[in-house]
């Protein structure tokens, strides 16, 4: 009959000899995980990616998009598809309207903000108010103009909330939408070219309109030098978020391309901003017939106004 030192595992008997001959001898148990030093890891990072990596994304953050995508699978017809567009807290939205009023150069806004939780709800009211700020500050710019003459009464103009509103969503909608287009088409041309969501297209454009709401409050300032300034100002910032975030998607595109492609989203971009400065700001004065006023010597007084 076996006896009890019989039993024993040989290999527990080696490591007991293998501890006994040098005790300061460091044990590792496989319930516990192995920890790589954050020195080894750095090594193993080639020089100059990290900016390649933030720009163009990692392969942990293409899971983490892909399990975020597994997480949407409610059909596009029902209501909690469209919820999950509007799933953003306070935090968020207003962490994302600081990164559009104060871009950080060298940082992809779309990588910084918005890959991990794209939204609808920032973009929408962004516009909605810059639409009611616009035509709210147009009609006071018109009235402090003409203030003081006693030939002008005012009367607001409602029809410019419906043109603002027309102009601005459509180009938060129709600009994006044609930019997402043309991005797949080149991205079946070359393959290396960063791709992004028409989702998140919409949503870097209506952060970008942000700055243009405290613009346009401003904009009431009776000066049209002062307007203009500031309209360059609000433009070279909110420019700038779009060409630091659509520059990596086309770059290593033919350069002739390449700059064609911002260029044409910088002139889109500055024609809203001259569009609605121009119209509901320094709109020509329209010269109003006046009355005929006759004598009572016979003769007949025309009044001239504006």
């Amino acid at each position: 009959m076996a006896t009890a030192d019989d039993l024993k595992f040989q290999e527990f008997d080696d490591a007991a000899n293998l501890l006994a001959a040098n005790p300061d001898a460091t044990t590792i148990s496989i319930d516990e995980p192995v920890e790589i030093p954050k020195n080894q890891h750095s090594r193993l990072q080639e020089p100059g990616r990290e900016e390649d990596d933030e720009l163009l994304g990692t392969d942990d953050s293409d899971k983490t998009e892909l399990l975020a995508g597994q997480k949407k699978s409610a059909p596009f017809w029902t209501f909690e598809y469209y919820q999950t567009f509007f799933d953003v807290d306070t935090y968020q939205v207003l962490d994302r309207i600081k990164g559009s009023v104060f871009p950080v150069p060298g940082k992809n806004f779309v990588r910084l903000y918005i890959r991990s939780n794209p939204d609808l709800y920032g973009p929408f009211w962004i516009c909605a108010t810059l639409v009611f700020t616009i035509a709210v500050s147009g009609n006071l710019s018109n009235f402090f103009i003409h203030l003081g003459k006693p030939t002008y009464h005012y009367v607001p103009e409602f029809r410019k909330v419906s043109i603002a509103a027309t102009t601005i969503y459509a180009y938060a909608w129709l600009v994006p939408l044609a930019l997402w287009g043309f991005l797949m088409w080149r991205n079946s041309k070359v393959m290396n070219i960063v791709s992004y969501s028409f989702l998140e297209i919409v949503c870097v454009y209506g952060y970008s309109l942000f700055v243009y709401i405290p613009t346009a409050i401003l904009w009431i300032i009776p000066q049209k030098v002062v307007r203009w300034v500031l309209m360059v100002f609000s433009l070279c910032l909110s420019g700038s978020v779009l060409v630091m975030t659509f520059w990596p998607a086309v770059r290593d595109d033919n350069r002739r391309i390449a700059v064609a492609t911002v260029a044409t989203i910088l002139l889109l971009h500055a024609l809203l901003a001259v569009g609605c400065l121009a119209y509901f700001f320094d709109a020509p004065e329209l010269e109003i017939p006046a009355p005929i006023i006759p004598a009572h010597n016979g003769t007949t007084v025309i009044t001239k106004s504006h």
